[in-house]
């Protein structure tokens, strides 16, 4: 691996897992064989991320347009879904990781939210790595729900309109109190966002792995750290 300079971590990394279905394809099993082995690339991406000393790391579950799927394999992500609650939250806590499900839990069953609040409170406390789990998530609704969220406030005559700036907006989005996204990892080759984090990665360096998520090691995390790393940051500037 190569070796990364300490002083240049980025503070938060995105990660869009993408290659689930074809990594399962090229192997003549089901999507959700996929999916399955998926789980064990996130653990290591974790662990990395946490021994690197990144602060934040947002990963791309289930987006709000995955419902789209066919049933089946909707149904099979919800148990993983819930299988991998059961048997890495324990894990994550003893860790000191902090684990937090981002999107609109609203749409998941009462079992399932359950089991997510429950792990939320469980790692509330823990400092060593945020790690948010985006679940029906999609920026464009995020962005509706904090501005939404404003609007309330306007309307009840809790704030002026006036008193609404980015500092404000970015406080009411899912990732509020956590830095914006410095590093946006993409695997399995396709380059584009996938309404994920519109408003966080305005700034963010963009990173597009060919390996299919499955295969996304410790090796392949390292690599786009450093790439990262080689880039100069000018937001905007000259």
């Amino acid at each position: 691996m190569k070796e990364l300079d300490p002083h240049n971590i980025p503070k938060h990394v995105a990660i869009i897992m993408d290659g689930n279905g074809r990594w399962a394809k090229s192997q003549g099993k089901m999507r959700i064989f996929g999916h399955t082995n998926g789980v064990k690339a996130v653990r290591r991406a974790v662990s990395y991320a946490r021994q690197i000393g990144v602060q934040s790391l947002t990963m791309y579950a289930f987006s709000s347009e995955n419902w789209n799927r066919p049933e089946q394999e909707v149904s099979a992500l919800m148990t993983l879904f819930m299988q991998a609650l059961d048997s890495e939250v324990k894990k994550l806590h003893k860790n000191n990781i902090r684990l937090n499900i981002i999107g609109d839990t609203s749409k998941f069953s009462e079992k399932l939210q359950q089991k997510i609040i429950n792990a939320e409170k469980l790692t509330e406390k823990n400092t060593a790595l945020c790690l948010n789990i985006a679940a029906n998530y999609g920026g464009c609704w995020d962005i509706v729900q904090a501005a939404q969220k404003l609007a309330w406030q306007v309307k009840e005559g809790e704030l002026a309109v006036d008193q609404i700036d980015e500092n404000l907006f970015q406080q009411h989005l899912v990732t509020a109190q956590q830095p914006p996204v410095d590093l946006l990892i993409r695997t399995s080759g396709e380059q584009r966002i996938s309404n994920f984090l519109l408003w966080q990665i305005a700034y963010a360096e963009l990173f597009f792995s060919p390996v299919l998520w499955p295969d996304f090691s410790e090796q392949e995390f390292n690599q786009a750290i450093w790439a990262y790393q080689q880039r100069e940051r000018r937001f905007g500037g000259a």
